[in-house]
């Protein structure tokens, strides 16, 4: 996803500096070319060598070292950097770089940057909610810096509070947001199911299906790093909430429904990848239901068909993607329900097919139009994500 971006690591004199050592091994990893920049005071928390080892570049620390090749190497730097990340930003740096002072490598490198800057705080509590602290990381976003909120949690002077800085992968989560993806999806609000639904028989009992909303929240994070504003309604599933979507948690296929068509006037494009419950019991129990001789009988409804509805009532400009899950004839079934949902577009997959089905890292896909018949190849849930929004973007744009 970054390979071929030029990533800058700006470290000061914070105990947290030793997380970004895991951070920037983790942007190797994704082959991007990493620079670290570092206070003569964050050097007495972790030694420049261990970047320089994990990076295979220079460490910066020094303005006037002549070690290294000959240009104004703050200028070069800033000019082919593509985000820069301050972690951890002490107090005092932050307060530098709010007033823009520039008195060593760091400071001065990122005063010439014109590429976005994201700072991460990382000081005690109290440091953190000095009323002068708070106006500093204001004018930061005034001048168009993002700034992470820290998380709350034992801090290494002992106290207990926010001031702690992120997770690696959490910081990694705001670069690749920067520049992981083409903004394709820029101004596109997204609208995307996800999970199984549960109908509860009783307090304790419940119908639902094998579906663990993987697929569904690969396309959440898929379209947000695309640019979109995307909305996630989900079902009970035990996946990480994705950073930077708005994610709506319900139960039923009730509430799903109503979560969606609350929301179905404003959105730009559907993707219903939820595997929604057909039927729900006609009554639930209030009480637990006690085992008993013989066989149980229980009275089923239809729930309210939430594709269907979307594709009855969608605009023109809205673009209705389904999925189908099917165990024979593929795409004959995914093509009638193409036409009698009114969607635009279906993902079809077989739980016959190896790679594919429920619980998967894996997906195999065939996705369908009114025109075409595309079937893909195995793919990772994140690159069947994109997949799905490459061929949304080409049918949308017709």
């Amino acid at each position: 996803m970054l390979e071929g971006k030029n990533v800058v690591l700006a470290v000061t004199g914070s105990i947290a500096a030793y997380k970004i050592a895991n951070l920037a091994s983790m942007l190797k990893k994704q082959k991007c070319k990493v620079t670290v920049m570092m206070t003569k005071n964050a050097t007495n928390f972790i030694n420049p060598i261990t970047f320089e080892t994990l990076t295979g570049n220079k460490c910066l620390v020094d303005t006037f070292d002549r070690n290294f090749q000959y240009s104004v190497e703050h200028v070069s730097l800033a000019k082919e950097t593509d985000v820069v990340l301050v972690a951890p930003a002490s107090a005092n740096v932050i307060a530098k770089l709010a007033h823009g002072i520039a008195d060593d490598m760091l400071t001065t490198t990122i005063l010439a940057c014109e590429c976005k800057k994201i700072v991460a705080p990382a000081m005690n509590t109290h440091m953190y909610h000095n009323p002068i602290v708070q106006d500093n990381l204001k004018l930061l976003e005034k001048y168009g810096m993002e700034v992470i909120k820290p998380d709350y949690g034992y801090l290494a002077c002992g106290d207990i509070g926010d001031g702690k800085m992120p997770s690696e992968e959490t910081l990694l989560s705001y670069i690749e947001r920067e520049i992981g993806r083409e903004k394709d999806l820029a101004g596109k609000k997204v609208l995307i199911t996800a999970g199984p639904t549960r109908e509860a028989l009783d307090p304790v009992r419940f119908i639902s299906n094998h579906s663990t909303g993987k697929m569904g929240y690969a396309l959440a994070r898929a379209a947000m790093l695309r640019g979109a504003s995307v909305t996630l309604v989900s079902g009970p599933v035990s996946l990480a909430k994705p950073l930077f979507v708005n994610t709506i948690d319900v139960v039923s296929a009730q509430e799903m429904y109503e979560a969606v068509i609350e929301r179905a006037k404003e959105q730009d494009i559907f993707i219903m990848a939820a595997a929604v419950a057909d039927y729900t019991p006609k009554e639930q129990a209030a009480e637990k239901m006690k085992k008993r001789d013989g066989e149980l009988s229980m009275e089923l409804c239809r729930t309210r068909d939430i594709l269907q509805t979307v594709g009855d009532n969608h605009r023109e400009g809205q673009f209705l993607c389904g999925f189908s899950m099917e165990t024979e004839n593929l795409i004959e079934n995914s093509r009638a329900k193409l036409l009698k949902k009114h969607a635009d577009m279906i993902a079809a997959n077989s739980l016959r097919t190896e790679g594919a089905g429920f619980g998967t890292d894996t997906n195999i896909v065939t996705l369908i139009t009114a025109d075409t018949c595309e079937e893909l190849p195995l793919l990772s849930k994140e690159e069947t994500a994109h997949a799905i929004l490459d061929k949304i973007l080409v049918k949308y744009k017709k």
